[in-house]
């Protein structure tokens, strides 16, 4: 079988188990090399692209093919088998040597390769995000490790944002300098010139950042990013975990989108899951039998959870409008009070044109906030009061629920960056994370908001006794 994929591999057939997604001039198609087309493929060219990359996230959602059930149904069928059988023998031949597939008559195989539940979320993604196909994964992480270890390959480089989730932070500084050689160099993203410092024209394969960062709030400068990494022939790869619909990196010149749909896009703290979006080429290299992370590694997404997604993916603009407008009511409200609120939508927040200008319109500044309490101690004591006394919010890591989740970002999502380096990152021991959510009423939440911080301070009496305590004790010295 192998000698056969590989005929096909040589020639310019498309192959559905390696290419179900037609290539129309995102990536370079006859370019098969084991990085995915990395180093030396073309970049996107705008007419290719403009009518989707163009399009409202929402609008282009709702454009997508609808998916119907079996027998007609509104909602589609879930297809849970993971193998498919064949009426014909010779039909099995056919399938493994690209003849037939999901593209060519509707046929499958086995559901790590193609499951037709899973390829119709894949399908809504990469409407969603402009892109010219999507890949849906069994995790935010599995998405990140898979995008990295096919584009960059054994010995090669990145330029990374020193602010990222911890977990992507030790992929890079821990995890593949060590199983691959792969070496990571961390820089002030909102620095241009210290990015170009960093990339080495071929060497550097991946320009690595968060959309808005996780958990200081930066906001990327992506065009400027694409342009850095698209002269130095490397790819510019952006999490956009934080921005479902906010914002749309493709559009903006990424070449890549991940997500951990665990978080927004799937809205119910139920499902762990995630998707790549990008070029059509990215995702068949991906999925090449013999050379594809994707394919070889086998992070799959259950049909079962596809379809879940599926049927929230068409209101996650009306929830993004509104976890964006409570959280802006709420960051506004907060630095009122005098504490020290870092949010996008804030006009002195540093990066709040740069979002404002390159954010989808009518979607906000996105759900995230954060408060800086100074001290891990104040922050836990506030979270507590939060949680344990008025019912604001759950202390819980994770984010894009209905309900309002915070943490302490140093000792949790950000506990696996050396100290040294959260330093670096501008995160304070005291940064209190939250992910606004919609339930109850904005004023009935912001009640108990400041209920909760009433109770970082001692009451009035207890004030009067401890300054007569002290006066007492001055007197007793004279």
């Amino acid at each position: 079988m192998a000698q056969a994929m590989a005929a096909v591999v040589a020639s310019d057939l498309v192959t559905p188990l390696k290419r179900p997604f037609p290539n129309d001039g995102l990536g370079d198609e006859n370019n098969n090399n084991n990085n995915g087309g990395a180093p030396d493929e073309k970049p996107p060219q705008p007419r290719a692209v403009a009518r989707r990359r163009d399009a409202d996230p929402a609008t282009a959602l709702a454009a997508a093919r609808h998916e119907f059930g079996e027998h007609g149904g509104v909602n589609m069928s879930i297809e849970a088998s993971a193998t498919f059988t064949v009426m014909e023998p010779d039909t099995m031949r056919r399938l493994f040597a690209g003849e037939l597939g999901p593209d060519r008559g509707d046929m499958y195989i086995y559901s790590r390769h193609f499951n037709p539940t899973v390829l119709a979320l894949g399908r809504q993604m990469a409407a969603l995000e402009g892109t010219e196909a999507a890949y849906c994964t069994a995790s935010g992480m599995s998405a990140i490790s898979a995008v990295l270890m096919q584009l960059v390959g054994a010995g090669g480089h990145v330029v990374a944002s020193r602010c990222l989730y911890g977990g992507t932070h030790a992929l890079l500084s821990r995890f593949l300098p060590r199983v691959s050689g792969v070496t990571a160099t961390f820089v002030d993203a909102d620095d241009e010139a210290a990015v170009r410092a960093a990339v080495r024209p071929g060497v550097t394969r991946v320009v690595y950042v968060e959309t808005v960062s996780n958990p200081t709030l930066a906001v990327a400068d992506v065009p400027m990013l694409a342009r850095v990494a698209h002269e130095a022939g490397a790819k510019l790869v952006v999490d956009n975990t934080f921005t479902p619909v906010v914002v749309s990196p493709a559009r903006l010149g990424a070449d890549v989108v991940v997500h951990s749909v665990s978080k927004f896009i799937s809205g119910g703290a139920d499902i762990i899951a995630g998707a790549i979006c990008g070029p059509a080429s990215l995702v068949n290299a991906m999925m090449d039998l013999q050379d594809g992370a994707l394919m070889l590694l086998g992070p799959t997404m259950n049909a079962k959870v596809a379809f879940e997604l599926s049927e929230r993916l068409p209101h996650l603009p009306l929830r993004m409008q509104e976890h964006s407008r409570r959280a802006l009511a709420f960051a506004t409200r907060m630095q009122g009070l005098g504490l020290r609120v870092a949010y996008p939508g804030l006009p002195d927040h540093p990066h709040h044109a740069r979002l404002a200008a390159v954010g989808n319109p009518g979607h906000g500044f996105g759900g995230m906030l954060c408060v800086d309490m100074g001290t891990e101690d104040r922050a836990n004591r506030l979270m507590h009061h939060l949680q344990n006394t008025t019912q604001f919010g759950l202390m819980a890591v994770s984010l894009g629920y209905y309900e309002t989740l915070m943490s302490c970002s140093g000792s949790s999502t950000s506990s696996e960056m050396p100290p040294e380096d959260r330093a670096r990152a501008g995160i304070s021991p005291g940064l209190v994370r939250m992910s606004v959510g919609y339930n109850g009423t904005l004023e009935q939440r912001w009640a108990q908001f400041e209920r909760a911080l009433a109770l970082m301070q001692p009451p009035q009496h207890q004030l009067k006794a401890a300054a007569d305590r002290d006066a007492d004790a001055a007197g007793r010295k004279h």
